[in-house]
């Protein structure tokens, strides 16, 4: 049975079928200010988060609790720490000038500086495996090492290994968004919104260096 429904043009007839149908939103300005693909990049990035939160409490509790926790950060692993945090900044910056470059519709800027922050992500996996390297050839091991407590592997590898996880994955989202830039695929909110991610990353490696690193470095 139809029914009478009121619209800014007057009464119209909506049948039964056709009044479960939302309509399009029709009120001025989205109730939203935020893009579905942004939300659901921000919906990511709080979730995990969480989950690197939890883990960096993880770590620190066990390293408060451990009496002889292990120091095996030297001058040459503090040194490659530091260029790795430097790298990863410095992709930040790159990564902002491809948001930027996006949105005045530079494609090949675009193309360029993702490329860029691609390759520092590559750069930083690449010195973080041979510090892992030097660590494990050194006898770090999941449950025992040379120095100390034998959950120092475990944590640390975990740790920073969950993030290395994300920082590769950050590469291939990068290259696959500039590839579908430049094939205009892609717009520059998707540019601005893997933005977010990469951001997300560098500012967890911001926690991970200091409390890591620089607290378990060999003093003396």
């Amino acid at each position: 049975m139809a029914k009478e429904a009121m619209s800014a043009h007057g009464p119209r007839h909506v049948g039964a079928g056709a009044a479960a149908i939302e309509s399009a939103w029709e009120g001025g300005g989205s109730p939203y200010a935020v893009s579905s693909k942004k939300l659901g990049m921000w919906l990511f990035i709080v979730s995990d988060a969480i989950t690197f939160s939890a883990l960096l409490v993880a770590y620190s509790y066990v390293r408060v609790a451990s009496a002889a926790w292990p120091r095996p950060f030297e001058s040459p692993s503090i040194v490659n720490a530091t260029v790795m945090t430097g790298v990863l900044l410095s992709s930040s910056l790159t990564m902002v000038m491809a948001v930027r470059a996006s949105k005045l519709g530079a494609v090949s800027s675009t193309f360029g500086w993702l490329f860029a922050t691609a390759a520092g992500g590559i750069l930083f996996d690449i010195l973080h495996v041979r510090e892992w390297l030097g660590l494990i050839h050194e006898g770090v091991r999941l449950f025992s090492n040379p120095w100390g407590t034998p959950l120092f592997g475990a944590a640390f590898f975990s740790l920073t290994g969950l993030h290395m996880t994300h920082v590769t994955i950050g590469v291939v989202y990068l290259i696959v968004v500039a590839l579908g830039f430049r094939r205009s695929k892609f717009s520059a909110e998707d540019v601005e919104v893997s933005g977010l991610y990469w951001h997300f990353v560098d500012l967890v490696w911001m926690f991970i260096f200091p409390l890591v690193y620089l607290m378990s470095a060999k003093l003396g």
